[in-house]
């Protein structure tokens, strides 16, 4: 739709001149657009996007490599530089305000100040900011649980939830409570069903034994955020399996792990225009996941490339990211390789960066 709303504000003075061209050009660029893997929106979009559905366990989560959907968390390096300040680099900041704000970051990074940065000091910010993600977790849980737990006695039942989950979705909120209690049968479509149903098989695994359907602030806050939990990162693992492996053997083979998402292409043309996504997954297959090379990854690898808080992972990590800007190969990161590759960094592109790296420190 973008690119009809652009080409229909051309034509307004370009019709007479080549308005059979532009319909043309318009058909293809749609069929372009249409054919690839759905955009992850941005993590500013994904914010306003997650404020209407404050009740719901988000689809992106900070800090994490994959999305919940099996995508690749295309702001990932982002999350993992600058923790929660991802909103200071935003596109109408001032450029040297955001230059400075960078060379802070470094400087901070650069504990023994030697102003360059190893790979162990990149994997000890690491480590900080993605423990900044979780506290940030932590704090909206809070006020999540608030908005679940009305009469304040500490547990959410899942009656209560699915009550509150149903009136976010439009349903009558009284109407619903009434019907549960009086066990008749909820009157929702068949969309809305099934989620309900994958809701509730994440919430009986957030339930800590003994079980009984009651959860506490710390398990409503694993049922949100399973990346923290080691028993619900399982639980993700093998959501994310189920949902890729084709073959039905609870693993994943380079094939079912790059092949495009059922129903996003209709031919080979539209896959063929994906290059992109077949290469990223790829090389993030072969290199980071299958940690022992042998072409399959299993739960038990997936598990491990997508926790948080793993540290061999974060020093992969610091390795990968000052090799992206390490442009004199002495394997560590220099102030003009930061700022000249800001915007893999911090999603901003710096200009003028040799100019003004001197002045900014």
């Amino acid at each position: 739709m973008v690119w009809l709303v652009a080409m229909t504000s051309r034509q307004s003075s370009l019709c007479s001149l080549a308005a059979h061209g532009l319909w043309l050009l318009g058909l293809v660029l749609l069929m372009h657009a249409s054919a690839r893997p759905a955009n992850h929106s941005s993590t500013r979009e994904r914010a306003t996007n997650r404020e209407e559905n404050e009740i719901l366990p988000p689809d992106h989560l900070n800090g994490v490599k994959l999305e919940m959907d099996g995508h690749l968390n295309k702001d990932f390096h982002q999350e993992v530089f600058l923790g929660k300040d991802m909103d200071g680099f935003d596109e109408d900041s001032e450029p040297r305000r955001s230059r400075r704000k960078l060379m802070v970051i470094f400087s901070k990074v650069d504990v023994n100040t030697d102003r360059r940065i190893s790979a162990k000091e990149m994997q000890h910010w690491i480590m900080e900011k993605t423990a900044e993600h979780f506290q940030e977790a932590v704090k909206e849980n809070k006020l999540h649980f608030g908005a679940v737990d009305p009469d304040g006695d500490g547990h959410v039942s899942w009656d209560e939830y699915k009550v509150k989950f149903l009136a976010s979705k439009g349903h009558n909120e009284r109407e619903i409570a009434d019907a549960i209690r009086n066990h008749e049968e909820l009157k929702v479509d068949e969309e809305t069903q099934e989620v309900l149903e994958n809701l509730k098989g994440r919430w009986y695994q957030a339930d800590n034994p003994p079980a009984d359907l009651l959860l506490t602030e710390d398990e409503f806050l694993s049922f949100l955020h399973p990346e923290h939990s080691r028993g619900m990162l399982k639980f993700m693992v093998k959501e994310i399996v189920r949902d890729l492996d084709q073959d039905g053997d609870k693993q994943l083979s380079l094939p079912e792990f790059i092949s495009l998402p059922v129903g996003t292409v209709e031919n080979q043309q539209g896959q063929d225009i994906d290059d992109n996504w077949v290469k990223d997954r790829k090389k993030e297959f072969e290199e980071l996941i299958d940690s022992n090379q042998d072409g399959i990854v299993t739960m038990e690898e997936l598990e491990n490339y997508m926790d948080p808080m793993n540290e061999y992972n974060a020093l992969n990590e610091a390795k990968q990211m000052i090799a992206i800007a390490d442009e004199n190969q002495n394997h560590h990161l220099e102030p003009e390789e930061i700022l000249k590759y800001s915007e893999f960094f911090t999603g901003s592109k710096l200009m003028d960066y040799a100019r003004n790296v001197h002045e900014e420190f």
